[in-house]
């Protein structure tokens, strides 16, 4: 499978971490944190790695060139940040069957395996691993519905009222499909073009979209204490599958930042 990675944002938050790198390349434990992205992604079978670039994009290009442990290495050049949909847009031509996504900044030990497994079933159009939060953390991130049967339902990007707990992690796999969503998503009021803006629209034509619960932890980067936060879960080593770490008390909000 290959596996796309968004790491071509800004990342404001985590300033001045960011000011002279991208934020794919702040440290964590001693490591880049997309070298995280792609240990994970390899552990799940990744035979391609697609790295969308954009902020100080020579960086990275320069530290990894064409490959990772031997996995080949393409990158996608986001020259505006415009959003995940937008971002998403400019691998299309790279991509040629069903492929997992991450979200370059975050830090994961959880269950992603079953995230793919549920994809080569061939029976969902995508899977999303999510997190369940309290209530009222939920307005803070895309939020998910699903019906009886586990499947996605409905999408809101930060909603006043959330219609559920349950909120996506930056683990994705896609169909293809998931293109043309993108192509048809309308700018936001952000005046970005926004992931769960195409997921709804991919659920309104039909598609079936499976939520994995997450057995484990992230941590999203993107403040410094995050960055903080993930090395002490990293270095504890006592965390792993089967407790769930969802650190809604500070996690970042997701997005192309």
């Amino acid at each position: 499978m290959q596996a796309v990675v968004l790491a071509a944002g800004k990342g404001t938050r985590l300033r001045p971490l960011t000011d002279e790198k991208p934020k794919a390349l702040v440290e964590v434990d001693g490591r880049p944190i997309v070298e995280d992205v792609f240990d994970n992604l390899l552990e799940i079978g990744a035979d391609e790695l697609i790295v969308v670039v954009g902020y100080l994009k020579e960086q990275l290009i320069d530290r990894y060139g064409d490959a990772y442990e031997g996995v080949p290495i393409t990158y996608a050049h986001q020259r505006e940040q415009l959003g995940l949909a937008h971002a998403i847009r400019q691998v299309e031509p790279l991509v040629d069957d069903d492929f997992a996504l991450m979200l370059g900044d975050n830090v994961f030990r959880a269950n992603l395996a079953d995230v793919v497994n549920r994809q080569r079933e061939e029976r969902a159009d995508a899977a999303f691993l999510v997190e369940q939060v309290p209530y009222e953390e939920a307005s803070r991130y895309g939020v998910l519905d699903t019906n009886e049967y586990g499947e996605i339902v409905e999408v809101v990007e930060k909603p006043d009222e959330p219609p559920s707990n349950l909120v996506m992690t930056g683990f994705y796999t896609f169909t293809p499909a998931i293109f043309h969503a993108c192509q048809l998503v309308q700018q936001s009021d952000r005046g970005e073009y926004e992931l769960p803006d195409a997921i709804d629209l991919l659920i309104q034509s039909g598609r079936t979209i499976d939520a994995i619960r997450m057995e484990g932890w992230r941590v999203d980067v993107g403040y410094p204490d995050d960055r903080d936060r993930a090395e002490e879960r990293l270095q504890d080593g006592t965390a792993g599958f089967g407790e769930t770490g969802t650190e809604v008390d500070q996690l970042a909000e997701q997005g192309t930042d």
